[in-house]
């Protein structure tokens, strides 16, 4: 993705982490300072990523991991070029939920898959377009369990995962953080929501 008008903020980390607390937040602060704000989410964020959203969480029965990864990178190469690639280029500032970094975790250290393949066939998807600023919501998986457990409602296909898989998924997290630096904001999620959030405004306040 060559430069553009606007700014792409994603929010990543495990199930029960707070992403969607933070992305309401960040999204008010955005909106009262007079910023055009598109809020969306991957997998889901157009009409086909729904159909596939469907597939991908609620499906019944078991889907091979590498069609598990396929099927995300679908997603992805329709949400970039239909619904986030337009709202940049309008010069609007998109936060959206999870992006090729909860496919590298989640199909690639979950799901125990070559984690290079997986975040080169997003990058293939997508046409190599990365997000100005990542931020990550890090939390234990104890702790989001705890969350999710009382938030009282069913759980998806990932959600429902045992401890181990949801462990090695925090820690690709971590290691993605790592490697790029730049790119990504780490946030302790269990921290207050408004402690949280009062850390990423500074940051994206530099973005804008």
């Amino acid at each position: 993705m060559t430069a553009r008008p606007g700014i792409w903020i994603t929010l990543e980390g495990g199930d029960g982490s707070g992403k969607t607390t933070q992305a309401e937040m960040l999204e008010k602060w955005l909106s009262d300072a007079g910023h055009k704000v598109l809020r969306t989410r991957e997998p889901g964020g157009s009409d086909v990523g729904q159909l596939i959203r469907e597939i991908v969480l609620h499906h019944r029965g078991d889907i091979a991991p590498r069609a598990e990864a396929l099927l995300y990178a679908a997603d992805r190469a329709h949400h970039v070029a239909t619904v986030v690639r337009p709202a940049l280029e309008r010069g609007e500032i998109v936060l959206q939920d999870r992006y090729l970094d909860s496919s590298v975790a989640y199909q690639g250290a979950g799901r125990v898959l070559d984690a290079v393949e997986v975040r080169d066939l997003s990058l293939w998807a997508a046409e190599g377009a990365l997000p100005d600023l990542t931020l990550l919501l890090d939390l234990d998986p104890s702790a989001a369990r705890v969350r999710l457990d009382s938030a009282d409602k069913p759980f998806d296909r990932l959600e429902a995962e045992k401890a181990e898989f949801h462990t090695r998924v925090r820690e690709s997290f971590l290691a993605l953080a790592a490697a790029e630096p730049e790119r990504f904001l780490v946030l302790d999620a269990a921290a207050s929501a408004d402690s949280v959030a009062s850390v990423i405004r500074d940051r994206v306040a530099s973005l804008i």
